[in-house]
């Protein structure tokens, strides 16, 4: 059973997606004025914080095995450095075919100094709204992990979809997922109140 702390906690991440969502949309001039509050209503009402993805990459193994699965998806619609933290797996689009998706762990974000092993490469700081993934297999090869040392850097706000919350591998290997703590205090809310082990279980079966 949900405590009411929790339900207070969930009910302010909800109210905090409506007012992103809502933002987004009039940034992108998808809606005006008189439409701000109607928007906010609306998405608080009848939004969940959380989506499902299937992932059946396996260049994740072997520590992140455990996210080739289904997986809990929390939506981030307005990515950037105060709601995404170094440490956390999350969702993006892929750089090179937007139509795929990435399950990859955040390593860096802007203002980080990034030096490679190879003396050849020029150390070089994160721009404003970049970040840095990796997959989390370092014995992986560059080309092999496909991350940023294939593509690069890639814009936060332009390319994570959300951050993955939790991972079912089959009906008795399942779990949260290992993200940073402050995410995962901001998480547990959403994650108790949504998470629902038998929808999952259904959708990895379909």
């Amino acid at each position: 059973m949900v405590g009411v702390s929790t339900w207070f906690r969930y009910i302010n991440n909800k109210v905090d997606y409506a007012a992103s969502i809502t933002r987004k949309a009039y940034i992108q001039g998808q809606i005006g004025d008189t439409q701000l509050l109607h928007s906010i209503w609306r998405t608080i009402l009848q939004g969940r914080l959380t989506f499902l993805h299937c992932n059946k990459e396996e260049k994740l193994a072997p520590m992140c095995a455990a996210l080739t699965g289904t997986l809990l998806v929390r939506k981030i619609p307005m990515p950037h450095p105060e709601t995404v933290n170094v440490g956390d797996v999350v969702l993006l689009k892929d750089p090179v075919n937007s139509s795929n998706r990435l399950v990859r762990r955040l390593a860096a974000i802007e203002g980080y100094e990034m030096v490679s092993d190879d003396k050849n490469d020029e150390p070089f700081v994160l721009e404003k709204d970049q970040c840095w993934v990796l997959a989390d297999n370092e014995r992986l090869k560059p080309v092999e992990a496909y991350d940023s040392r294939t593509f690069g850097p890639v814009a936060m706000s332009s390319y994570i979809v959300g951050r993955v919350i939790y991972c079912l591998r089959s009906t008795v290997d399942h779990g949260p997922v290992e993200n940073s703590p402050s995410s995962a205090k901001e998480d547990s809310p959403v994650l108790e109140v949504e998470l629902d082990v038998d929808e999952i279980a259904r959708n990895h079966k379909a």
